[in-house]
């Protein structure tokens, strides 16, 4: 195990705590602060195991943002929900509409777990579903806005 300059500056407090607990006791000042050492290295351990890893959260909870396009005009989100959860988790579905007219567009974005995105792609892109050709693909990251640019 691999100890921070933090961790290791609290092991050597407690320790130091530890030899004047143990001081009280007919020890010789050696053990006393051995014995406050293995205390709080025991103690420093038990704290580290009892936390969960965050990286293995991380990990295991990683995503991808697909770009679903041509979806038939009446899909919903459920319904796009549904079909991408055949072939992995499904964390969210946002379907495009337009702004003055609040229909949809026909494309839209799933969220998924990342180990389950490339088989989503292969199974779905140019799949038929409601009488159209899905196109299923990794999406693109965001573009910046660029306000320099007059409308």
């Amino acid at each position: 195990m691999k100890f921070s300059n933090q961790t290791i500056i609290a092991i050597v407090a407690i320790a130091v705590i530890g030899a004047l607990v143990f001081s009280f006791l007919p020890f010789s000042p050696g053990i006393a602060f051995a014995l406050g050492a293995i205390t709080a290295a025991l103690a420093i351990n038990q704290l580290h195991n009892s936390q969960p890893s965050t990286h293995d959260a991380d990990s295991s909870q990683s995503s991808k943002t697909l770009y679903v396009g041509n979806l038939p005009y009446r899909a919903n989100e459920n319904e796009v929900k549904k079909l991408f959860a055949e072939h992995g988790e499904v964390f969210a579905v946002r379907l495009m509409k337009d702004k003055r007219t609040g229909k949809r567009r026909g494309f839209g974005f799933v969220v998924m777990n990342s180990n389950d995105a490339e088989t989503a792609i292969n199974q779905l892109n140019n799949k038929e579903y409601g009488q159209r050709t899905l196109k299923v693909r990794e999406a693109n990251e965001p573009k910046a806005s660029d306000n320099s640019e007059t409308e």
